[in-house]
């Protein structure tokens, strides 16, 4: 498909800069980086939501940890072991 896009002068400055640099052959593999990207940014903020929505259901049936320091310490234990390989870190936790 063939698509005809107006773009500010600092946006096609910054999208000439990029293949100047080398880093893109031309303007629209930057373009189709800058979509990738944002598709990524969708399905992680979809993700985000997801686990936010399955906290606060967790929390309105009364599942929640109450915040103290004895369980901050219980919590920081547990993110130590994984870091040393005891066992694998949970996937809600990393980047």
């Amino acid at each position: 498909m063939t698509m005809h896009v107006n773009l500010s002068p600092e946006m096609e400055g910054f999208i000439r800069g990029k293949v100047a640099d080398g880093m893109y052959g031309n303007a629209t593999e930057v373009i189709r980086d800058a979509v990738r990207r944002m598709q990524a940014e969708e399905t992680r903020v979809a993700a985000w939501r997801a686990a936010i929505a399955l906290g606060d259901a967790q929390l309105d049936r009364g599942e929640g940890v109450a915040y103290t320091a004895q369980s901050m310490r219980k919590i920081s234990a547990s993110a130590r072991a994984a870091i040393h390989g005891v066992r694998r870190a949970d996937p809600d936790v990393l980047p």
